[in-house]
């Protein structure tokens, strides 16, 4: 992508977003997911999971239309949840047999957890999977969100919502890079500290590679 001669509107309105997410870089997403992110930095950590029996996932990325300057929603999830909980997230969760499709998925799981209708949801495309050592195979859908949308918080799942500039995550000077051992396995990961909140994981892992996909 020549941003220089295809470049259209202002580089962090949701406008460039769609059209960044429409036109990606990096091949087609089915093929991807092991080129970018986290994934690069565990290879062995992604072969071990790749045989496992995955659940499907999806997870809604939802970019706000606030005209020059979009801003991209985030959750903190429950403590009493018992996958990753109290930690920050994109909102989505389980494919469920009803769904037809992750898009289908990733909004329905949206509008129960934060009451974001769907009404308000474009979406732009996917990211390559995120294969999670919990035992998902999580979609990152993207989606452009337009104004005048209300929220309504699910306490079971959710404890707080909050909105970053696009333009802070996609700032590679703000993608640190980190390691930790768990269960024994030396993990590395990216951290996005954004005010007094800490972005880590697979969500990370997820803003990493929309940087590396859409404007890098």
């Amino acid at each position: 992508m020549n941003d220089a001669i295809t470049q259209r509107y202002p580089l962090f309105s949701a406008a460039e977003f769609r059209r960044r997410a429409l036109n990606q870089n990096g091949g087609p997403v089915d093929h991807a997911w092991r080129d970018h992110g986290d994934h690069i930095l565990n290879p062995d950590i992604v072969a071990e999971v790749e045989t496992f029996k995955l659940r499907d996932a999806a997870v809604l990325v939802p970019v706000v239309d606030d005209g020059e300057e979009a801003h991209v929603i985030f959750t903190k999830r429950t403590a009493t949840l018992r996958k990753h909980s109290g930690q920050i997230a994109f909102p989505g969760g389980s494919i469920d047999p009803a769904d037809i499709s992750p898009e289908m998925a990733a909004i329905r799981e949206t509008e129960e957890e934060i009451g974001l209708a769907g009404s308000f949801v474009e979406t732009v495309g996917r990211l390559p999977n995120y294969l999670a050592s919990t035992g998902f195979r999580i979609t990152p859908v993207l989606g452009v969100i337009s104004p005048g949308f209300a929220l309504t918080l699910n306490p079971t799942e959710v404890d707080d919502v909050f909105e970053v500039p696009l333009s802070f995550l996609m700032d590679p000077a703000n993608h640190t890079r980190d390691r930790r051992v768990i269960d024994g396995i030396d993990r590395h990961f990216y951290r996005v500290p954004y005010e007094t909140r800490m972005i880590w994981g697979i969500t990370a892992g997820i803003v990493r590679t929309l940087y590396e996909r859409l404007y890098a």
